[in-house]
């Protein structure tokens, strides 16, 4: 038994004079996770250490030992480390998991092992632990001197759970309801599924544009991503995020989102410490023919790699002021047992006062093990990536120097380029319409229109990306009962969108609500109405051309002639002739001058036909020839004026301004469309007549619409009047040809590109619609959309202007119905005049009148001969028939 005893204690002793003098002393890292980065760090930090620091002064060197656990596993943790120790560990690096952290702890605590911690962790102190990780009381200050210095006096707190709380202390303690309004919500409440959005969606409701978000690294991707997707993630959004790791993640999608993410990093990429090492374990991997992990690269660092880097070269640093190394002894240690390592202490203290310079700068702990002396670099991310704004040291604070070079459309914080923006429109033709294809179309390619082409140019000429969203509701925005805007207003207030453009008009209440450019149109009011008949041509449109009062006076004035040469003829003695010319004296004289003879005579002049009546003395012939220069002056008067009188209607227009649309009564109804701004104008109307307006249509609410086209379509079917933007109406009437303006405008204003209010960008997009309008782009847009495409010209020219019209049986109707008239008398009297001669002729030969009526309708019937001879007295037959061939033979021989 002795013998045994013997050789245990002789065994125990070889194992410490080796370890003492022949075997380099053992350093542990615990690693979770399949991350591999901070492991080879961990060799790379070791290898440093013996060249950097031991090789010259010690013949002794570190073993990197590293121990691949379990994350969050803490029974398997504690069995690891307990095999690790009984192999002669001198120290303990990690773990990361705050779970396994304790046990790591507790264990090293009682076997007097020194251990360094890479976490952050708000820990009791004790003798064998440390922390190169900054100080999370020392580390909280850091983002109360950022929220001063960005000027927040409201924002929320969003914490992943309470361990995150320590660091968020400083930062509540702002609270003052007259000074910081926080609030405070937890991630992780009730979370499902890796699902944040009901916490952001609450973040979003309350408005609050300022968020400081406390989150690990391992759930901030998803974190922003949902962020995003609920619309916290926009140029009025304002982030700070608490993790030393930001850097590590991809922020890509939200580079040209102009969302302000600012957060911090415990190291400079650009240190020229920290690109030697890099380069060298470039270098290293290059020889054994490896590509260098990203995370091993200088801007991707993680903290946990930085961190455990530079525990080692602190250890070392430790070991390298520690006089006699040769007679450091680690001992194997037993977990079950009592037994402690006596050197522990002596390293703890040593690197409490050790002084080192690693990857993140100088390395300096307090007496507690605590690193509350640190400098942090203060990033921001930009349409390049992150960029660093300035530092923060625990003894200077915040200092931001924004040396970061950037191009000098870059330079403009408000500048557009790169930028995305959801661009909210209404399907309104001709502002927005869904573009007509064969194809299914897809994204942009879906829309065309006037404000479609309007973002179009405007990104072109600013270099901004855009996607159009459509209105579902076709609601533009007012302010309803509770305060609350609707429509595209309120898509913009709830982050939903970043620009409205529409047939959007700028008006007082939505200026303060949201901002709008200079505007690209400019308008009024007016009334949408259907277009005037044309009155149909009256039966007598005839005598259109004179008056009544000259067609009465012209007819006194025939009268008046024939009357006049009648009474010439009777004084005048040239107008009395011989009827027998072969009696040298005749007892009686004949004047041709009877009044029916002046009358026909007069007549004939009037019409431009003559007549073979026609005075013979002086008096007579100059009452004729006035009579003839008067009626050549009338009928050329006449027939001047009878064709524009024949071919020209005239328009009935039941109304031609607001004031007869007023007074109309309910004859004829109007009215606008429902939450626009046609209504709120006539709403804050002061003038009379428009205030009699609103109240008609307000007592009349069927009479609102939901929209334009249910406006036109109402117009088109019903007696009724539109009210509507004069741009609108310009483009519907050059398509619909019933429906026309009424009067002009009443009142004046315009439309704009909407946005947030207090946007960056109102500046450089009103600068470039006025460029735009000077350029004459928009003049060419409107032609475009209003008269050429969609139908557009198909009402601008009316066919009155191609030439005359045609005239049919409307125009000209009332002459064939005076020649009807007058052959119908004349018909009447001859027929009157014949049937007088028959009755007289009957009483003659004492026959019955219906005898002679036989006798004379065989005649005439008959149609042979144009001569009549009369029966004589004698009744001789044969005397009858020769004078029949004597009538028949001159009537041969008489000229046509």
């Amino acid at each position: 038994m002795e013998r045994k005893m013997i050789g245990l204690f002789l065994l125990n002793y070889l194992i410490i004079f080796t370890l003492a003098y022949d075997y380099p002393i053992k350093l542990g890292a615990l690693f979770e996770g399949p991350d591999e980065d901070a492991e080879t760090a961990f060799a790379y930090a070791v290898e440093t250490a013996n060249n950097e620091i031991l090789m010259p002064t010690n013949s002794r060197q570190l073993e990197a030992v590293p121990i691949r656990v379990h994350n969050s596993n803490e029974f398997i943790v504690s069995k690891k480390l307990c095999r690790s120790l009984r192999t002669g560990i001198a120290g303990i690096i990690g773990p990361q998991s705050p779970q396994s952290s304790v046990h790591v702890h507790s264990i090293c605590d009682a076997k007097e092992m020194p251990h360094i911690q890479t976490r952050w962790d708000h820990f009791t102190t004790t003798p064998y632990a440390l922390s190169v990780h900054p100080d999370p009381h020392t580390l909280a200050q850091v983002f109360v001197d950022m929220v001063k210095a960005w000027g927040w006096k409201e924002f929320t707190i969003l914490y992943e759970n309470a361990a995150h709380l320590p660091r968020l202390s400083d930062l509540l303690k702002l609270y003052d309801p007259k000074g910081y309004t926080i609030t405070v919500r937890q991630l992780d409440l009730g979370l499902q599924n890796n699902n944040y959005r009901s916490v952001l969606r609450r973040v979003k409701l309350g408005q609050d544009v300022h968020i400081v978000l406390d989150c690990s690294v391992k759930i901030l991707p998803e974190v922003l991503k949902q962020a995003q997707q609920v619309g916290l993630m926009t140029d009025y959004h304002q982030f700070i995020i608490t993790t030393l790791d930001l850097h590590t993640i991809d922020l890509e999608p939200y580079q040209y989102s102009s969302t302000n993410i600012t957060g911090i990093r415990l190291y400079d990429p650009e240190d020229l410490r920290v690109q030697q090492i890099t380069e060298y374990w470039r270098y290293q991997h290059r020889t054994l023919g490896q590509e260098l992990s990203p995370g091993l690269q200088a801007h991707n660092l993680s903290t946990e790699t930085v961190l455990v880097f530079d525990s080692v070269i602190m250890y070392a640093e430790a070991l390298n002021q520690l006089k006699g190394t040769r007679h450091l002894r680690p001992i194997p240690l037993n977990c079950d047992d009592n037994l402690t390592w006596s050197s522990g202490s002596s390293i703890m203290n040593f690197i409490k006062t050790s002084h080192a310079r690693g990857l993140s700068g100088d390395i300096r702990l307090d007496n507690k093990g605590v690193r509350s002396d640190f400098l942090l670099d203060v990033i921001e991310l930009g349409p390049a990536g992150l960029h660093k704004i300035g530092v923060w040291n625990s003894t200077e604070g915040l200092n931001l120097t924004r040396h970061y070079q950037i191009s000098t459309a870059d330079n403009d914080e408000n500048s557009l380029r790169n930028k995305t923006f959801i661009v909210l429109t209404a399907l309104s033709p001709p502002y927005g319409m869904l573009t007509e294809s064969a194809h299914k179309l897809s994204g942009n390619d879906r829309f065309e229109g006037f404000g479609i082409d309007l973002i179009h140019e405007l990104s072109q000429m600013l270099g901004f990306n855009y996607t159009f969203v459509i209105q579902e509701d076709g609601v533009y925005g007012s302010l309803g009962d509770n305060e609350e805007w609707n429509g595209m207003i309120r898509e913009l207030l709830d982050y939903r969108a970043d620009l409205a453009i529409t047939d959007l008009t700028i008006t007082a209440d939505r200026e303060g609500a949201v901002d709008f450019t200079m505007p690209f149109m400019n308008l009024g009011i007016s009334i949408l109405f259907r277009k005037p008949t044309r009155e149909p041509p009256s039966l007598f449109s005839f005598m259109s051309p004179f008056s009544k009062e000259v067609w009465v006076y012209l007819g006194g004035a025939y009268l008046g002639v024939s009357f006049c040469l009648f009474i010439l003829g009777r004084i005048s003695p040239g107008e009395w002739d011989n009827p027998f010319p072969c009696i040298e004296e005749p007892r009686v004289l004949v004047n041709q001058l009877s009044f029916g003879n002046c009358m026909w005579a007069t007549i004939g002049v009037l019409l431009q036909q003559g007549s073979d009546i026609a005075p013979k003395a002086p008096a007579g012939r100059s009452v004729a020839s006035i009579w003839s220069f008067f009626t050549l002056i009338m009928v050329s008067s006449y027939t001047a004026n009878l064709a524009a009188f024949l071919t020209v209607e005239s328009v009935v227009t039941p109304i031609s301004n607001a004031e007869d649309l007023a007074n109309a009564k309910g004859v004829i109804k109007y009215g606008a469309k429902r939450d626009g701004s046609t209504i709120s104008f006539f709403k804050d109307a002061e003038y009379e007549t428009y205030q009699k307006m609103y109240k008609y249509m307000m007592d009349h609410p069927d009479l609102l619409t939901s929209s334009n086209p249910e406006g036109l379509a109402r117009v088109k079917s019903d007696n009724y009047a539109f009210l509507m933007e004069s741009t609108s109406i310009e483009y519907i009437v050059e398509r619909e040809c019933d429906v026309t303006q009424i009067n002009g405008l009443l009142d004046d204003k315009g439309y704009g590109i909407a946005m947030r209010k207090n946007s960056p960008y109102r500046n450089a997009l009103s600068e470039a619609v006025l460029k735009l309008q000077e350029q004459g782009k928009l003049s060419t847009l409107k032609i475009k959309w209003w008269q050429e495409k969609r139908g557009g010209g198909a009402c601008g020219s009316d066919s009155d202007d191609d030439g005359a019209e045609r005239l049919d049986m409307a125009n000209v109707g009332g002459v064939f119905f005076v020649l009807l008239c007058g052959g119908a008398f004349a018909v009447f009297y001859g027929l009157c005049e014949w049937m007088f001669v028959i009755w007289k002729k009957s009483r003659e030969k004492n026959i019955t009148l219906r005898e002679e009526l036989i006798t004379e309708v065989k005649f005439v019937a008959a149609c042979k001969s144009n001569v009549r001879i009369l029966r004589d007295q004698s009744g001789d037959v044969d005397s009858q028939h020769s004078a029949i061939s004597e009538a028949s033979t001159k009537s041969r021989r008489s000229p046509i």
